[in-house]
């Protein structure tokens, strides 16, 4: 296997050049560990292709070798989907960065798979226009990776998840064959949408290269406020009673009791508003018009259901309440690396899952302490499990947990994918010919198992 692997490297220097094929160990170790640190792989090889055409390549070298592939962007994903587990070659995706100019008219932009978002967001402000989802990870999780993963982030209740971004895709599949569609029309029926195929295919399928994507107007105007309640079952009524109320909602942002001093402490501060509530809803309105009217009022129809408030209207004031979201996870990965598990409720099951979990959890490992945050507009819960001071949760946690949540009519993964954390468990939201679907689609994409082999599918039989 050296030699050939030896051989192997041989060639793709040959179409990358020798600066972007990495053998060494010192050099490839980042590309094997996940952000997190929680998945920790190995790799022979990193290959960086710098356009479409030298991807292909790649894919057919690798092919030919009998060998697999992890497509990996900024590595940011939290599910084990771009870490090389199994030995994999990982091609890195990160020097497809070009960004071409934005169409004004149609509001639209293509962009390559490895520009990241910050990147796409400076480019596409000047012209008055924002990408639709927004991610915590900005400076370094990329376009393609975002696409493959289906992201989410917290503009979802605006404009959606990553896949209704997406108008047009260009990707190379397994054999190295190449598919481009980015005209960016509104409407085409012409067959099977291959973006909304790919989008959420974790880079099983094929390889993503360059999306067209849709662009939202820049709202100037906007107001944020923090609110704090009693109990659960208020805040998620709150939620509901604002969706329908304010027109110019942008989003709406949950900190659960342990969760929100845990922050508090972590940056120095106190409990801004509400110390001793269950939930803090940070909720936001955005528009061309200033929208602290239309916001207020929403707000004071609530009347009981709030216990506390507090408002941001200048960019100091808001960026001081978007901290303690902003901060969770930092916040939590201060106190150890956590099981995180990212799962979606109806409205009416969120209150019993939020006071619920914990004991779930206990059950299993007392030792272990919850904290949830998410977006409670809809339904995203972050889950995020500590184990004690001498190792990380039970295993079983992880089951328990998501088998709590299916059992309450949920699903298991709102918007970090299946990866290889969940694959196991994905029998609990898909049923048994849904999955030889998916597993129909893998086999007539790629045959031979080159992309990603060991990400969300479960082994036959399993």
């Amino acid at each position: 296997m050296r030699d050939e692997i030896s051989d192997l490297g041989r060639k793709l220097k040959s179409v990358v050049g020798d600066n972007h094929l990495l053998e060494d160990t010192d050099l490839t170790v980042g590309y094997s560990t996940d952000w997190t640190g929680r998945f920790q792989g190995h790799t022979p090889l990193v290959v960086r292709p710098a356009n479409t055409f030298e991807l292909a390549q790649v894919v057919i070298l690798v092919a030919e070798a009998g060998l697999a592939i992890v497509p990996q962007g900024g590595n940011t994903g939290l599910v084990g989907g771009s870490v090389p587990l199994n030995g994999e070659i990982v091609v890195s995706t990160v020097r497809l960065d070009q960004c071409e100019a934005v169409d004004h008219l149609a509001q639209q932009v293509t962009l390559g798979a490895g520009v990241t978002l910050v990147q796409a967001q400076n480019h596409v402000a000047s012209s008055s226009l924002v990408i639709g989802v927004d991610l915590a990870a900005r400076d370094s999780c990329t376009i393609g990776g975002m696409i493959a993963t289906n992201a989410g982030g917290i503009n979802v209740l605006r404009y959606g998840a990553m896949r209704e971004q997406v108008l047009g895709i260009e990707a190379v599949l397994a054999d190295g064959s190449v598919i481009s569609h980015l005209e960016g029309l509104e409407k085409d029926n012409t067959g099977y949408h291959l973006p909304s195929l790919l989008a959420g295919s974790e880079g099983t399928l094929a390889i993503i290269t360059r999306a067209r994507l849709r662009l939202h107007p820049y709202l100037p105007a906007r107001c944020t406020a923090m609110l704090a309640f009693s109990s659960v079952e208020d805040a998620v009524a709150a939620t509901s009673a604002l969706k329908r109320s304010v027109p110019s909602l942008h989003a709406v942002e949950v900190l659960f009791g342990d969760t929100m001093r845990l922050v508090s402490e972590h940056i120095g501060s106190a409990v801004p508003i509400g110390e001793k509530s269950a939930a803090w809803l940070i909720v936001e309105a955005a528009g061309s018009n200033d929208p602290l009217e239309e916001l207020a009022g929403a707000i004071d129809d609530l009347g009981a259901l709030v216990v506390d408030v507090g408002v941001g209207v200048d960019t100091s004031s808001r960026n001081n309440l978007w901290q303690y979201r902003e901060k969770v996870t930092e916040a939590i990965s201060a106190k150890g690396t956590p099981n995180k598990l990212d799962v979606t409720l109806r409205a009416s099951k969120l209150a019993e899952f939020i006071s619920q979990l914990p004991s779930v959890v206990s059950a299993l490992d007392g030792d272990s302490s919850v904290y949830m945050f998410g977006h409670l507009a809809d339904g995203n819960v972050h889950v995020n499990v500590l184990g004690n001071n001498e190792g990380a949760p039970s295993d079983r946690v992880d089951a328990a947990v998501l088998e709590y949540v299916a059992k309450l009519g949920g699903s298991i993964s709102a918007e970090h994918g299946i990866g290889t954390a969940k694959k196991n468990f994905l029998h609990l939201n898909r049923t048994t010919a849904e999955i030889s679907a998916f597993r129909s689609i893998k086999h007539a994409l790629d045959p031979h198992q080159v992309l990603n082999p060991h990400v969300l599918l479960p082994l036959e039989g399993s």
